[in-house]
């Protein structure tokens, strides 16, 4: 009989979601090809949605919640990873459809497995997380689309968050001029100048109804909030700027006009984490292995236990916290 574990599970009882700590087993676990011994989940924004129940996340119950781990393999049927490989998952429907990393052993599909970079441990792989790692492919898409450092100022919304704090360090590091827009200013100042932001504006100076054009402002930008922020943003790009939106901490409406993108042939760009596929995976995770400076990446986390994950999930969705919370599974 194999020991029991414990693993925080989502359910729904008339109309109701709920989360606790249950015992499980590995018989409980889905059916799949690689089992892992889970070290560290996180909080992020869709998880405060999942736990709290704000959204239908989760389209199945019961659900393990967490959108992603980090953990070293136990077990596995297919040869691309073998027994002491130390991997990381980011969405592909984890706390959705899939039962997710607020466990210390799960079953997962090998095409979901990344190697985590040399350059980390596991703790720090989580406090990364899928926030930073879709800060990397923000990034990449400003990159890509050519977007470079003497293209001009680059603004980040909802900058005091996991999203936010992260893309500003690797933004900062690539030389690019930033400007955090925030609502903690006096609070989040010290931390997010030393992450490299050049300017801290507050969160009001966005987050207003905004003209169909503004004056140009931003050669691009990183938006985690949505809403009337990212239609401001919008109004604001350089001709020819683009904009990566990846959040809707605000709310999921953009107001905006289409001015900016038929008079300055602004590009929105949408940045979806959970099912990207494995190449732009591994090269945003080579990239975070280059560019994210450890000492300030201690800076910006904590770490909490499992049983705390209820509390942390209504505090992120508040804005009460700052920075990245990574879930010790096992303490």
């Amino acid at each position: 009989m194999t020991t029991p574990f414990n693993a925080l599970i989502i359910d729904k009882q008339d109309k109701k979601v709920s989360a606790e700590i249950r015992q499980i087993s590995l018989a409980d676990l889905p059916d799949e090809e690689v089992l892992v011994d889970v070290a560290y989940s996180t909080v992020n924004y869709k998880d405060g949605l999942a736990t709290t129940g704000t959204l239908p996340i989760c389209r199945k119950f019961p659900m393990v919640g967490g959108i992603d781990l980090a953990g070293t393999v136990v077990e596995s049927k297919n040869p691309e990873f073998k027994a002491g490989d130390r991997v990381l998952v980011n969405g592909f429907g984890l706390s959705e459809r899939y039962w997710g990393g607020y466990t210390q052993k799960q079953k997962l599909k090998a095409e979901w497995l990344v190697r985590v970079p040399e350059a980390f441990s596991l703790e720090e792989a989580m406090a990364i997380g899928t926030a930073g790692y879709t800060a990397m492919l923000c990034v990449h898409a400003l990159q890509d689309w050519g977007v470079v450092p003497e293209s001009g100022p680059i603004v980040v919304t909802g900058a005091a968050g996991g999203v936010g704090t992260v893309a500003i360090m690797l933004l900062a590091k690539l030389g690019y001029e930033v400007t955090a827009s925030t609502g903690r200013v006096d609070e989040a100042r010290p931390l997010l100048e030393a992450l490299g932001a050049k300017d801290i504006i507050a969160r009001d100076t966005l987050a207003r109804d905004p003209g169909p054009l503004e004056a140009e402002t931003w050669a691009g930008a990183v938006d985690t909030v949505g809403d009337n922020t990212l239609a401001s943003v919008l109004a604001q790009t350089h001709y020819e700027g683009m904009v990566a939106a990846c959040g809707l901490a605000a709310s999921t409406n953009l107001p905006a006009s289409v001015m900016p993108f038929i008079l300055r042939g602004v590009t929105l760009r949408g940045i979806d984490s959970v099912m990207a596929p494995l190449e732009r995976r591994q090269r945003a995770w080579q990239g975070l292995a280059e560019l994210v400076d450890l000492d300030l990446l201690h800076q910006i986390y904590s770490v909490e236990p499992l049983s705390k994950v209820p509390a942390l999930a209504a505090d992120i969705l508040a804005g009460k916290i700052k920075g990245r919370v990574v879930i010790d599974v096992n303490a």
